[in-house]
């Protein structure tokens, strides 16, 4: 699960989500758009935990499926250059 469905299953929109982890929404956007990953501090760790009603491990999970969506995005960027130098 992303942290967009972990926010759906809370019931939370993005802009709770934000006041609750103590960012701002368009952070959360990003997040949920797969476009970063959240990076934070032990204490924000606690907050965004609380805020997506989740287990560590399902915020590790959602995580991976980020990171995994910005390497194909990455890579789709490169061949897309590429083919423009073709």
């Amino acid at each position: 699960m992303n942290l967009k469905q972990l926010a759906e299953r809370a019931g939370k929109t993005a802009q709770q989500i934000a006041v609750e982890a103590g960012v701002g929404k368009s952070t959360v956007d990003n997040w949920h758009q797969l476009l970063c990953v959240p990076r934070m501090s032990p204490l924000r760790l606690s907050r965004v935990m609380g805020a997506y009603g989740c287990t560590f491990e399902e915020l590790i999970e959602a995580e991976r499926l980020c990171v995994a969506a910005i390497k194909v995005r990455c890579r789709v960027q490169v061949k897309t250059n590429e083919n423009k130098h073709d």
